[in-house]
């Protein structure tokens, strides 16, 4: 492999993962229209873990840490425990184009915690780009019109902030982590994990399993989980073991671009003129917080 294959390899796998991710809430979409979300959830994750039991014996020949099992454990609760549950209420409320929108504030919030939690410097400017976002953000929200697609669209792009929050913290936990163990086995850890703690919801009154097959929510399904929780997950994963999570991280304004798009396309979804502004609004703080300064590096947690 060159140097230049090197250097590129984690960038094309970002921008593939990028495409995938915005994908995920068109199947989302798709998948809540013939089954319950918390069988959508379990379903793509124990998906995702089928495709991962014959790695098991090469994942006992690692070198365990002890102290990473609070970061292990942190990286899964973040994502996909916390995540997918504010990101299925949120379908359920707003649109995958409006839900996408939010997604280009996830850098500016690793940036945040990254000044929180490992005492980065975070200059004024980013701040501002910060704030700046997050007016874009509420504005989007506040224009938005009520729809079969957004039957509470406030109410559902809050939740998608939230399940931003939660993957800012996965990706600063995830950083740590690349420096002892490959990406393959935490793709595979979120995967079973996840399996793990949604599989309770199926036996709550009212959800239980799915009694029915339903060609393209099913089909939706499975694509989420080998496509999105199996491809997505791993080439970031993989990214993020080679270049900085912040830098990883600035990928995800791809999202918004993607998610729109698809999202007309295949779901219908349309943004009246306000919200196209309030779309501006967000990509001008998200460029305002990266443009004139180093994109800071996130180190190893001590």
């Amino acid at each position: 492999m060159t140097e230049n294959t090197r250097r590129l390899l984690p960038v094309f796998s970002l921008i593939l993962a990028m495409l995938l991710w915005a994908s995920s809430f068109v199947a989302l979409k798709l998948a809540f229209r013939g089954y319950d979300p918390m069988q959508v959830i379990f379903g793509r994750m124990f998906i995702a873990s089928l495709c991962f039991v014959v790695f098991i014996p090469t994942f006992r020949k690692l070198n365990w840490r002890r102290r990473d099992i609070k970061y292990l454990l942190i990286m899964a609760i973040c994502e996909p425990c916390l995540y997918f549950l504010f990101e299925a209420k949120a379908l359920e409320l707003t649109s995958a184009s409006q839900a996408g929108m939010i997604t280009a504030m996830l850098p500016l919030l690793v940036a945040i915690l990254a000044w929180s939690w490992l005492k980065e410097t975070v200059s004024r400017q980013t701040l501002s780009g910060f704030v700046l976002a997050i007016i874009g953000a509420v504005w989007l929200s506040l224009a938005s019109e009520i729809s079969a697609n957004a039957p509470n669209p406030l109410l559902g792009n809050s939740y998608e902030f939230l399940a931003m929050v939660c993957a800012a913290g996965y990706t600063v936990s995830l950083k740590h982590l690349t420096s002892n163990y490959p990406p393959l086995f935490l793709t595979a850890f979120q995967a079973f994990v996840g399996s793990l703690f949604f599989f309770p919801f199926l036996l709550l009154p009212g959800i239980g399993f799915p009694g029915h097959w339903q060609a393209t929510p099913a089909l939706a399904v499975i694509y989420l989980g080998t496509f999105i929780t199996l491809g997505a997950y791993g080439c970031y994963n993989y990214s993020v073991s080679r270049i900085p999570a912040s830098q990883a991280a600035g990928y995800v304004n791809l999202i918004p671009v993607f998610g729109v798009i698809l999202g007309m396309l295949i779901l219908g979804d349309s943004l009246n003129q306000q919200q196209w502004f309030a779309c501006g609004l967000v990509f001008c703080g998200v460029g305002l917080s990266s443009y004139g300064h180093r994109t800071p590096v996130v180190q190893p947690i001590n």
